[in-house]
């Protein structure tokens, strides 16, 4: 979850790509976003009506668990200019951009799936008129946990972290909440199971 977002207007010509669903996948760090995510693209993998967002993000290519296109914060900042993104933010050091080019599958009447933050949410509405939101979490404990084993924080700072975020999703967006707190394969089956309802809905 992204908790210092700056963010960025939506590139208006994308208001008329309105024929397809663009589901935008959010949660707090810890519930297993990426991971439900690549599990999602492998299993529609192949599938014309199904398209899955390559960010933009000033990153390294080989950190975190996400297919992305790295680039730098002067590259990224000169795409943002050229009206290259859909959505950008910023959270956490880095910057975020969803390409433009996803106009041209919703207009197909696509499903595009976009990994996203629920700071931005504002934008990805304005943005994607027909938006689902997924939102993945997970009971505090099991977050607790999954976020101390990565050893990045101490158990003070990760239940007073846990205790100033809220899990749900708020401000009346069309959400579909899948509790990744049992096994990975239960979520998997429910992160498919709520694209596949989407797919030319």
């Amino acid at each position: 979850m992204s908790t210092d977002a700056n963010l960025e207007p939506a590139n208006d010509s994308l208001s008329s790509a309105t024929a397809g669903v663009l589901a935008v996948v959010v949660g707090p760090s810890g519930a297993g976003k990426d991971t439900l995510m690549n599990l999602a693209a492998r299993h529609f993998a192949g599938r014309p009506d199904v398209h899955f967002v390559r960010r933009v993000i000033t990153r390294a290519v080989d950190a975190g668990n996400e297919d992305h296109r790295s680039v730098s914060d002067v590259d990224f900042d000169a795409m943002k200019q050229a009206g290259t993104f859909a959505v950008s933010w910023e959270a956490h050091g880095l910057k975020y951009g969803i390409p433009a080019e996803v106009a041209d599958e919703l207009a197909r009447g696509n499903l595009v799936i976009a990994n996203g933050s629920r700071s931005a949410l504002p934008h990805f509405q304005t943005a994607f008129p027909r938006l689902k939101v997924i939102n993945i979490t997970a009971r505090r404990e099991v977050l607790a946990e999954r976020l101390m084993a990565r050893g990045r924080e101490s158990r003070e700072d990760v239940l007073k972290r846990l205790e100033r975020s809220t899990l749900a999703v708020q401000d009346g967006y069309d959400v579909t909440d899948i509790d990744n707190s049992g096994t990975l394969e239960e979520a998997e089956t429910a992160i498919i199971s709520a694209l596949e309802a989407l797919i030319r809905k």
